[in-house]
């Protein structure tokens, strides 16, 4: 309630209060001389009758022709320089009841003069530290201003105290600092405490950010620090000196923008992107279905895609809160682009089926898979269900409705799998090829690539929040090496093999040289201005510790199951010639997997995947016989 009616005032109450304020510490300040020189300390009334009107009426009437022709400094930052204004207008009054006494019938002499002077700037500037202290306690209790903690009480601190003392949105609370001659003090109105009593002052006080104000200490201590504030629930931002800012040219560059490699850098190859061809002409006019849109792959196939311009573009995803935002960024992209949102799960026979007859469906990119390896190493029964009964149950409604093309997103651990993501990625693959034999209407194709850049679960966002966190940074083993795409590159290979389909196709990318995991973490550790804590180093920043190879884990990654290879209208993306299982294999296969699904049997499951998965066996034994 105070907090609104201080800040709703109109600027002309507010003046009027200091008029009025300061035309009473006129009086005083009059009575206050005469009383004090003239009379021996004795204060009455009586004795302002001895002064003349103009003796009063010229001080006061110069008061209010400052405040009324001046927009005078706001009170919240009176400390910063109200004061010497003030000092200004004191002497000013002084110099105006000197005048006054040059009047006739006026008796005030000079030590009077001085005195008056000086009252009236000691009740003047006493009475606005008074009020900014009361309107301060309005500010920190009112409102909904977020409250802040700052920690480092030095010159930025400083700073950044005074600048947010007049900010409506933000409200600093306390300092804290690790120096212990400035603990206890006061600075800028606020009290300086020990960090050990961070806890109970963002609990007590209701602190929504700590702000790191103390850019002189080293990156790695800030992180170190980081990490000890959000172990106990605090926002943390870490706050540059305003000089550098202004300074440095090249701020929010190097060392001062966090993880600043060029992710191509990384990746140990050229921009691939820029030299794959556009695919607007395949997708225009078409009506488009997307499983697994709100996911990584699933959503830049929908943004790249609305640059096509299809006639409708339809979204499958069981995830609702990711179907809602994939869906709203693109009819924002596009108002009047037709995008049908359907939440469901791809291993509903009846509602895949719906849809795609429904919407008329001509493309369909299968996208939806669960993807993270450990994750589906733990929860294997639902990995074929999703991944493999769900792949046959979209490739056949696509088959019977007679949609034009079939494109399936694989991955590289679908080849010679060692795991039970990989494994069911490559007998997706292989229903994929099976249909394909039998086709006459659907071409059916699948684009098998490596891991992708920033998506959910990837290598980089888990670097990114270690370095954040100050390390340790974690690498499974020293040999370890990955191929690398971008999403953007991984989508427009996806979406051009839709256009190069013929039937049965496994596109492949020439990726270039797979990239040693032990490098990118290097990098971006030195990317993000930190240096490497290792034997060589001892006095390092962030470490990377090895925790080895996890269930299911390959040292290296491939891309061809075989060695033939065709070419396409683009050199960079390979045709391979693969074998796969007969129809009649591939139904036994299907039965026995559906069996182990029903049933929640894991190991009639995983009997069933090393059966029918060429080398999963294999490489499982040759994965735990490198472990131990």
């Amino acid at each position: 309630m105070l907090y609104e009616m201080a800040l709703r005032m109109p600027l002309s109450q507010k003046r009027v209060i200091l008029i009025v304020m300061d035309s009473v510490w006129v009086l005083l300040a009059l009575l206050f001389a005469v009383g004090f020189v003239r009379d021996g300390a004795q204060f009455t009334f009586n004795d302002l009758s001895t002064l003349k009107f103009p003796m009063i009426a010229l001080p006061v009437a110069v008061a209010m022709i400052v405040y009324m022709g001046l927009d005078r400094i706001k009170l919240l930052a009176y400390e910063v320089n109200g004061i010497t204004d003030s000092a200004l207008l004191a002497v000013g009054l002084g110099a105006t009841c000197a005048l006054a006494n040059s009047l006739p019938g006026q008796s005030l002499n000079v030590v009077e003069i001085a005195v008056f002077t000086m009252t009236f700037l000691i009740l003047t500037v006493t009475a606005r530290l008074t009020l900014l202290r009361v309107v301060k306690w309005i500010y920190v209790t009112g409102g909904n201003r977020k409250r802040v903690l700052i920690y480092g009480a030095g010159q930025t601190g400083r700073q950044l105290a005074a600048a947010l003392s007049t900010d409506d949105a933000v409200v600093p609370v306390a300092f804290v600092d690790d120096n212990p001659r400035l603990q206890s003090l006061t600075i800028s109105g606020m009290r300086v405490f020990s960090p050990v009593h961070i806890k109970e002052l963002v609990q007590r006080n209701e602190i929504d950010r700590v702000v790191l104000a103390m850019p002189s200490v080293g990156r790695a201590t800030q992180a170190r620090i980081t990490k000890r504030l959000r172990d106990i629930g605090c926002e943390v931002h870490s706050l540059p000196s305003f000089a550098e800012i202004v300074a440095n040219k090249d701020y929010g560059q190097g060392p001062h923008k966090p993880l600043s490699v060029d992710i191509h850098d990384l990746l140990g190859r050229n921009r691939l992107e820029e030299e794959l061809p556009g695919v607007s002409d395949a997708y225009a006019g078409k009506r488009i279905l997307v499983t697994g849109a709100g996911g990584s792959i699933g959503s830049e196939l929908c943004r790249q895609l609305m640059t096509c311009h299809p006639t409708r573009l339809v979204l499958i995803d069981h995830s609702e809160l990711a179907l809602y935002n994939i869906q709203r960024e693109l009819v924002e992209q596009d108002p009047e682009m037709d995008v049908v949102p359907v939440l469901g799960s791809i291993c509903e026979k009846s509602l895949v089926m719906s849809v795609m007859e429904q919407y008329d469906i001509d493309v369909v990119l299968h996208a939806a898979a669960y993807k993270h390896l450990p994750m589906v190493q733990s929860n294997s029964i639902e990995g074929l269900r999703n991944n493999v009964l769900g792949t046959k149950i979209v490739a056949d409604a696509a088959g019977a409705m007679g949609v034009e093309r079939f494109i399936l997103v694989s991955s590289d651990k679908a080849v010679r799998p060692s795991s039970i993501m990989g494994s069911t990625k490559r007998m997706a693959e292989q229903i994929v090829q099976d249909l394909a034999t039998r086709s006459k209407t659907t071409r059916f194709s699948m684009v098998r690539f490596g891991n992708v850049m920033g998506s959910s679960g990837s290598v980089i966002p888990l670097f990114e929040e270690q370095i954040a966190r100050g390390g340790p940074v974690t690498v499974t083993d020293r040999k370890v090496t990955r191929y690398f795409m971008t999403v953007s590159e991984a989508v427009r290979l996806v979406l051009l093999a839709g256009s190069f389909a013929r039937g049965g196709d496994v596109f492949v990318l020439d990726m270039g040289e797979p990239v040693p995991i032990l490098q990118v973490a290097r990098q971006m550790i030195e990317g993000a201005g930190y240096s490497v804590r290792d034997a060589d180093n001892p006095k390092g920043d962030i470490e990377i510790a090895f925790t080895g190879l996890r269930n299911g884990e390959k040292l290296h990654e491939e891309l061809l199951i075989g060695t033939d290879m065709l070419t396409t209208p683009h050199p960079k993306i390979l045709r391979a010639q693969e074998e796969h299982l007969s129809e009649i294999e591939m139904a036994a296969a299907l039965n026995d997997i559906r069996r182990a699904v029903e049933a929640r049997d894991q190991s009639a499951a995983d009997f069933a995947m090393k059966k029918w998965v060429e080398r999963y066996g294999a490489a499982t034994e040759e994965i735990v016989n490198a472990t131990t």
